[in-house]
């Protein structure tokens, strides 16, 4: 009897084990898992089967023979195969189907019958194939369909998609750049996704048909502004959005006035710099928020968000994306790990007064300053409070800037590129920008072309290898630009650059430190003095180094740069060039200094002469070539025009600078050289009244 009841068991382990197809697995009763089978095929398997798993088998084709006799089946995955069609009635004979998934696959047009017989189909998965046409008969008959999947295809338009049971539809990443109210008769739909369709509107009866809609999904359009759908009571049951990579432009509380049941919401890549005032007022409900890829000011208006967020316990999805853009000290910082401080606001003062209450603060009163002039990044001080004025005072209509009861402070680094902080008459906070920056913060900086690399303006520093990460490119009187390509390259996974510099040729060498992005390959650094060396080193933002080292080596990767010197004025050029027609006057006056005193002599000796034959009465012949010393004393005779040939006397060239037209001197008939003859008045020879040049 027990050999009996054994061979009974073995024999029904044999059925079991029979039913699993072979390179299958099994693991549950009903359900086959059927992956990368030898051939691209679809096994047999039991007609019992209820869920098939046929996916990345490279299958091609599909006939009614694979799926005969298989009228339990409710879920058939064909996924991640090759098929190019869908037959007509090939899954004619699963009449109990509930979930088909034919995804990614390269289906590219649905025929009318594809889906006939399927009347207990809920869920159709058509996603990340190469769809181009749908039938308009292709989903008639699917009447329990709860979700369609159509994303990723290549579909530019629409059949009537009438499903009175749908409640998931998504359309997204196709080319239908309209959505027409009769495209869509799914009144209980509960989610739509059509992002990147190109849309440029949201038709407002298209949304109105649905109702009962939770979830809508429109990143990634061409929406120019939040639509006019959103601003109606058609979605007061929304309960999640996505309007992110759309061009709408600053956000107006208003456009969300409907949509206080918000729970998730998706504002990522919106190119927004900030959140309008009680922005989040709006959304009570608000239970996550995703920002990222936005430009973000990290300034004292947005001082309240991260404060907002462990406030309220919004969970901020994609943190590590939401950065600050600006100002450069908070560029590249999670917005959400900021503090208070690091948003720049101005610091409040509590005014205490002598009664019981006095240690309490002060409330601030809002202030209208009669100049409209009021920024919208930092609030202007408060006035002073009453209670601190004197009893017997009258508190002025204004806060005067001389009333000592209100201490101006400004935000560290609050104004960038060089520029000073400052407090107007009325207490307004603004910024006084060097030249070539401009903005409420110095913020902007002209895009002045830099003038062509001389041999001057370009230096080149002897460093050692291992501190030629950074290099200065170009420098003139007041900049440096420094090239800090290599540096980021062998620092590729650097929050920020933190760059230290200090002038070698000053008296004042303490260090500067500027926190740079990671994506500036290239930074220039402003406002230097004039013919003076500095030193400037990187390193990688957050890295301890030795701030009072003395030398480049311990602060990290350094070089050496000298500025230009300021250059010369309109006035220089003029000194060269008269420095330079004096060094060629010098051996022409020289040389009319040796003729002249040769004429002086043989005038001498002529007077000499004459003088003699007039005593003597006797012709004489010439006398000697070479007279005596004394004789040269008839330099009288020839100022007082003896000889009716007068030589003109030279004058100090060193006391006189008038210079004079260059006369033509000839001697014996011929060109000998050219010379300056000076006239006029002058300290050396105020004897003449009035020289003429003589032309021998």
């Amino acid at each position: 009897m027990i050999q009996y009841f054994l061979l009974f068991v073995l024999s029904s382990g044999l059925v079991l084990s029979s039913d699993c197809p072979a390179s299958c697995n099994c693991p549950m009763q009903g359900s086959i898992f059927c992956i990368n089978l030898p051939a691209p095929i679809v096994p047999r398997v039991p007609t019992t089967t209820q869920n098939l798993y046929i996916f990345q088998n490279a299958i091609i084709t599909l006939a009614q023979e694979d799926f005969k006799g298989l009228v339990e089946l409710e879920l058939l995955d064909l996924s991640q195969n090759d098929l190019t069609e869908i037959p007509d009635g090939v899954f004619e004979m699963l009449s109990k189907l509930k979930n088909l998934d034919l995804s990614t696959n390269q289906i590219t047009h649905i025929s009318k019958g594809s889906f006939s017989g399927l009347v207990q189909l809920e869920r159709l998965y058509l996603h990340s194939n190469r769809i181009q046409s749908i039938h308009l008969e292709a989903f008639e008959g699917l009447e329990k369909l709860l979700e369609l999947k159509l994303q990723g295809n290549q579909l530019t338009s629409l059949p009537s998609l009438q499903f009175p049971s749908l409640l998931l539809l998504d359309l997204s990443n196709n080319n239908i750049p309209t959505l027409n109210p009769s495209d869509l008769q799914t009144p209980h739909l509960e989610t739509l996704k059509v992002a990147s369709l190109k849309l440029t509107t949201l038709h407002e009866d298209l949304v109105a048909s649905l109702k009962n809609l939770h979830e809508l999904d429109i990143s990634s359009n061409q929406l120019a502004e939040v639509p006019r759908a959103l601003k109606h009571d058609f979605l007061k049951g929304l309960t999640k959005l996505s309007l992110a990579g759309n061009p709408l432009g600053d956000l107006r509380v208003e456009d969300f006035d409907k949509l206080s049941g918000l729970q998730e919401l998706d504002l990522s890549s919106l190119n927004l710099q900030g959140f309008p005032p009680h922005f989040f007022h709006t959304f009570p409900k608000l239970k996550t928020l995703t920002a990222a890829k936005n430009p973000f000011d990290c300034l004292c208006p947005l001082a309240w968000f991260p404060v907002w967020l462990k406030e309220k316990k919004v969970i901020l999805e994609r943190h590590e994306e939401t950065r600050c853009h600006f100002p450069l000290v908070n560029a590249g910082k999670m917005l959400s790990e900021l503090d208070h401080k690091d948003f720049g606001c101005p610091s409040t003062t509590t005014l205490q007064m002598g009664s019981p209450i006095g240690s309490t603060p002060v409330p601030q009163l809002p202030y209208t300053s009669p100049r409209t002039t009021h920024t919208n990044a930092i609030p202007p001080p408060p006035p002073p409070s009453e209670e601190s004025l004197s009893p017997k005072t009258e508190p002025p209509v204004f806060p005067s800037s001389t009333s000592g009861q209100y201490e101006h402070f400004c935000p560290p680094n609050i104004c960038l590129n060089g520029g000073t902080c400052y407090f107007d008459p009325v207490g307004e906070l603004g910024c006084l920008c060097l030249s070539g920056t401009f903005g409420l913060y110095c913020e902007n900086v002209d895009d002045v072309p830099q003038p062509p690399a001389t041999e001057d303006s370009i230096v080149t520093t002897e460093m050692p290898d291992k501190l030629d990460a950074i290099s200065s490119r170009q420098v003139t009187s007041t900049s440096i630009l420094l090239d800090l390509h290599r540096f980021i390259k062998t620092q590729p996974h650097i929050r920020g650059i933190k760059l230290t510099y200090r002038n070698l040729s000053g008296p004042d060498r303490r260090s500067i430190t500027l926190n740079v992005p990671p994506t500036y390959p290239e930074y220039t650094l402003r406002g230097l003095k004039p013919n003076c060396t500095y030193s400037v080193c990187a390193s990688p933002l957050g890295e301890k180094i030795n701030s009072r080292a003395n030398n480049s080596a311990e602060m990290g990767s350094c070089t050496e740069a000298r500025t230009e010197g300021i250059p010369m004025t309109s006035s220089e050029p003029w000194v060269e060039t008269q420095t330079s027609m004096t060094y060629t006057l010098i051996p022409a006056l020289a040389a009319l200094a040796l003729v002249l005193g040769l004429a002086v002599v043989a005038g001498t000796i002529i007077c000499l002469r004459k003088r003699k034959q007039a005593n003597s009465g006797l012709e004489l012949d010439l006398g000697p070539t070479h007279p005596d010393p004394m004789e040269l004393e008839g330099k009288t005779c020839l100022e007082n025009g003896g000889n009716g040939t007068t030589p003109l006397k030279q004058p100090e060239i060193d006391q006189c600078f008038t210079p004079q037209p260059l006369p033509y001197m000839q001697q014996n008939g011929g060109l000998d050289y050219v010379a300056l003859l000076v006239q006029g008045h002058c300290p050396s020879n105020n004897n003449v009244t009035s020289l003429k040049p003589s032309y021998f």
